[in-house]
């Protein structure tokens, strides 16, 4: 049984992967890991003329596009998905040299982009400093009696790139008052009342807030007045 006939979805030179094991029209070989039809018959890659060509497995887009780019002559390689009832491609075959020189470029981008990251994990590990500083600043101007590592410790953690907290919110990174007065309520809730001891004890989140409420309240009211209230 031959091959289907190649679609013209696939430009160029056309590789089969056959099903079945075939031989060669010509020398008689087989069976044939990879064949050509010409003229309907099935030619191994000696006898077309392309058994100096290496093998590229489909998989890496801009390996596979340079090489091809490099290459005086390829081919692509193709098997037909019975399930799919198409043919669809495996990869490509290339000239060795083409291969290697192809394999360079996508390493010399791939340091590019290494040290690209680099530089903005730097610029962003220096944005993520100033706004911290910037959350903390703005803690002591509303809550003066905040301790200052008070402070510093809140809008690190309020901040945290990618985190979702509310220092990350659009009201958060314009240091709107309401978003700076919720990240220090959090905090104070957290570290200097019974809030997570109720949660774990199975007490709903709703009434563990109201027992709470009134001690929130008063650190975050002694702070405000520049009193240093509780620290936990």
């Amino acid at each position: 049984m031959a091959p289907r006939a190649t679609p013209p979805a696939f430009p160029g030179i056309v590789v089969h992967q056959p099903l079945r094991g075939r031989h060669c029209a010509g020398c008689r070989r087989g069976p044939l890991p990879l064949l050509v039809m010409e003229n309907g018959m099935p030619r191994c890659l000696d006898c077309a003329d392309l058994d100096h060509l290496v093998f590229l497995p489909r998989g890496d887009t801009a390996l596979t596009r340079r090489s091809r780019e490099e290459s005086t002559l390829s081919a692509v390689v193709v098997r037909f998905n019975r399930r799919r009832g198409r043919y669809e491609r495996q990869g490509v075959l290339v000239e060795e040299d083409a291969l290697a020189r192809a394999e360079r470029r996508c390493l010399a981008d791939a340091e590019a982009r290494r040290r690209r990251r680099m530089r903005d994990a730097r610029h962003r590990a220096a944005e993520d400093v100033r706004f911290a500083e910037a959350f903390a600043a703005e803690i002591r101007r509303l809550f003066p009696g905040c301790p200052a590592e008070r402070a510093r410790a809140v809008a690190a953690h309020a901040s945290v790139r990618g985190s979702g907290r509310v220092g990350r919110s659009a009201a958060g990174r314009s240091l709107s008052e309401g978003a700076v007065i919720s990240a220090v309520a959090a905090s104070v809730r957290h570290a200097d009342t019974p809030y997570d001891r109720l949660l774990m004890s199975g007490v709903p989140r709703d009434e563990a807030r109201r027992r709470i409420a009134v001690a929130v309240a008063t650190v975050l009211r002694g702070w405000s007045e520049g009193g240093l209230g509780s620290t936990g």
